[in-house]
C-alpha cells in the first residue's frame, strides 16, 4: 500500500501539486528501489524520528501497520506536520477514543484519515443520483468487499470487521449523513484462513445497520471471492434501485446505473468512470480504487496548501469504529441471547 501511494505522490509531483522530499521505511533497501525505479529523488529514512529530525516536509502520508499509526501520527502532527492517514485510525474502539480526544484536545486539524471511497467518481455520481431524488426515498444500502485471497503471510489483523468492513462503513454512513443506532455481525471461518499465516477472527462476515426504522445498512466482506476482487454497492429506494461496480475479472471502466421500477425499459441514467488500471503486479483494489487514491491525496494536498480543514478526519474513523464494535459486541452475545448491539 505504501508503494501505491508513493507512486501518486510521485505522479503528483510531476504535476507539480507537491515535492516528493522523503520516503520512510525500516526497510531502506525497499525505499531506495522506490526512489531509483521512480527517479523521484526523494530522500530515503529509516525511521519517523530521522524524518522529522531532517526538517524536509510540511506533510506526511502514513502507511504502516495499524498498531503504529497512533505512534506515528503523535510524533508528526507534534513536530508541526499535517497527517493523512491509513485507516483504520488505531484498530481498537478504546484506542479510536483515546486518539480523538488528544487530537481534539491538541491537534484538531492536523490528521486527515484516508477513506478514499468518498473521493470515488462513481460513488460520488450515485450520491448526487440519491440526493436529487432519482430513485426517491433511500430504504437500503448494501455495500460488498471482496478480496480474491486471504491476508498476507505477517498481516496484522484486528479482525476482518475493523480491518475491511470500516470502508463500506464510512461510505454508507458518508452516503446517508447519519448514525444507525444498532448493529449485528455473523462471521465464519469458511476457507482462505486457512491459506495464510495472518492470525484473523473471520474470513468471510456480515454487518447489519439499522437507522431508525426507515433504513437498513448491509455490509458483506469476505476473503474467499478466489474469481477476482469483487466491489459493489447498490442503493434500494422507492422507485428504484442505484447499481454501483459489478464484477469483473479484467476491470477497466466502473459502471453507475439507476434503474426504476419493474417495467421501465431504459435506465433512469446511466454512467461509466475509468478503473486504475493497476498492472501486472500492482494489488488487486488499485484496478477499481486507483484514480479515488490519487484524488484523496490530490484533496490532502490542496488542504495543507490552503492551509484549510480537511474533508474528513479522525473523528470518521471513530464513527465507523463505533458502528463495528456495536456488530461485533451483538456477535459475542449471540449465545447470551442478544440479538443488536445499541451504538
Amino acid at each position: 500500500m505504501g508503494w501505491v501511494h508513493a507512486t501518486h505522490m510521485w505522479r503528483l509531483d510531476q504535476a507539480g501539486l507537491c515535492r516528493m522530499a522523503a520516503v520512510v521505511d525500516i526497510d531502506t533497501d525497499k525505499a531506495n528501489r522506490f526512489v531509483s525505479r521512480s527517479g523521484c529523488g526523494a530522500q530515503v529514512f529509516g525511521s519517523v524520528e530521522e524524518l522529522i529530525a531532517a526538517n524536509v516536509c510540511d506533510a506526511t502520508m502514513i502507511v504502516t501497520p495499524t498498531a503504529l499509526h497512533r505512534q506515528h501520527a503523535e510524533l508528526l502532527v507534534r513536530a508541526g506536520q499535517r497527517v493523512l492517514l491509513e485507516k483504520p485510525l488505531t484498530g481498537t474502539l478504546a484506542g479510536d477514543k483515546e486518539f480523538c480526544e488528544q487530537l481534539d484536545r491538541e491537534y484538531p486539524s492536523a490528521v486527515m484519515l484516508a477513506f478514499q471511497r468518498r473521493f470515488d467518481a462513481a460513488l460520488q455520481y450515485a450520491r448526487e443520483l440519491m440526493e436529487t431524488g432519482t430513485i426517491g426515498k433511500v430504504f437500503k444500502i448494501y455495500s460488498a468487499l471482496e478480496d480474491s485471497g486471504p491476508a498476507p503471510n505477517g498481516y496484522q489483523s484486528d479482525g476482518i470487521l475493523p480491518d475491511m468492513s470500516v470502508h463500506n462503513v464510512d461510505e454508507i454512513l458518508w452516503l446517508t449523513g447519519r448514525m444507525p443506532d444498532r448493529a449485528m455481525a455473523v462471521g465464519s471461518r469458511i476457507y482462505s484462513h486457512a491459506l495464510t499465516t495472518c492470525e484473523e477472527d473471520f474470513d468471510d462476515a456480515m454487518l447489519y445497520m439499522w437507522f431508525g426504522d426507515d433504513l437498513l445498512g448491509q455490509v458483506q466482506v469476505t476473503r474467499n471471492h478466489v474469481s477476482g476482487y469483487r466491489v459493489e454497492s447498490i442503493l434500494y429506494g422507492t422507485l428504484g434501485q442505484i447499481q454501483i461496480g459489478r464484477f469483473d475479472q479484467r476491470p477497466d471502466a466502473i459502471v453507475v446505473e439507476a434503474f426504476g421500477k419493474r417495467g421501465a425499459s431504459d435506465p433512469l441514467a446511466r454512467k461509466i468512470f475509468p478503473g486504475g488500471k493497476g498492472g501486472n503486479g500492482a494489488p488487486e483494489f488499485v484496478d477499481r480504487f486507483g484514480p479515488a487514491y490519487k484524488r484523496e491525496l490530490e484533496v490532502f494536498l490542496e488542504c495543507v496548501a490552503a492551509g484549510g480543514a480537511f474533508p474528513t478526519s479522525h473523528r470518521d474513523g471513530l464513527k465507523a469504529q463505533q458502528v463495528i464494535s456495536a456488530g461485533m459486541a451483538a456477535l459475542k452475545g449471540v449465545a447470551d441471547g442478544v440479538d443488536v448491539a445499541s451504538i
